[in-house]
């Protein structure tokens, strides 16, 4: 059984990886992968990621020179160099590539090739700009951060299941996660994906909107979203 489970998880890191390296491509090419509207979130971590890859690109020369009378090793060692390169610049390209969506029905939060989660739309009970630099594990809640930051809180009225890179599933009610433009999203959800979402059918001919009972009229009212702008 926990050989299976290492199989297992081996096999999840290589497709995690493989997908991560075949993002290069289309974020080469500026293109980005999804149906909806699009929300990037990489852009607080494009100059720390530069910063990364130009260490590694440093380190790679530097080994060159002082391996060099060792060329078995130094060929090992620049391939292994290399693979650092490709694997931090494709960590970007995967943020790039794969931006939030917001659809007609749902959110997609994502988080390069590891993450893709949907929310329903109407499975969300508030939603606000919240910025958060510090995130403590805790039941039911899921961080998302860019750069060690949140910036949007979405809270939900039923729990949607999140699966972890291995597989491991579990239920949140509470999401946070970070968006360049965190007002833009909170907007697009509070006056106008969830309003679509919400939208309750209109009444027959013969039975007006205005003759609804009074009562019926600030339960709908309840449940507009809360917005934090």
């Amino acid at each position: 059984m926990k050989a299976k489970r290492a199989t297992k998880a081996v096999h999840a890191v290589l497709r995690h990886e493989g997908r991560l390296l075949a993002s290069l491509v289309p974020w080469a090419a500026r293109r980005t992968r999804g149906t909806g509207e699009r929300f990037g979130y990489a852009r607080g971590q494009g100059a720390m990621t530069a910063g990364f890859a130009f260490v590694c690109v440093i380190e790679t020369a530097g080994l060159a020179v002082l391996l060099r009378a060792w060329p078995a090793v130094h060929l090992a060692v620049l391939v292994l160099d290399v693979y650092t390169v490709l694997f931090v610049v494709g960590l970007h390209a995967a943020a790039v590539v794969h931006p939030h969506l917001l659809t007609a029905d749902a959110l997609h939060v994502r988080a390069g090739v590891r993450l893709d989660l949907r929310i329903p739309l109407d499975a969300i009970a508030s939603v606000r700009r919240e910025t958060r630099y510090r995130h403590e594990r805790s039941d039911g809640e899921l961080d998302v951060p860019v750069g060690s930051q949140t910036s949007v809180t979405v809270e939900l009225a039923v729990p949607v299941t999140h699966s972890t890179l291995l597989g491991r599933a579990r239920e949140v009610r509470v999401v946070r996660l970070h968006a360049d433009d965190a007002t833009g999203l909170v907007r697009q959800l509070t006056t106008g994906g969830l309003t679509r979402a919400r939208t309750v059918p209109s009444p027959s001919p013969d039975r007006p909107g205005s003759a609804a009972p009074a009562a019926a009229r600030p339960a709908e009212a309840a449940r507009r979203p809360r917005s934090g702008l």
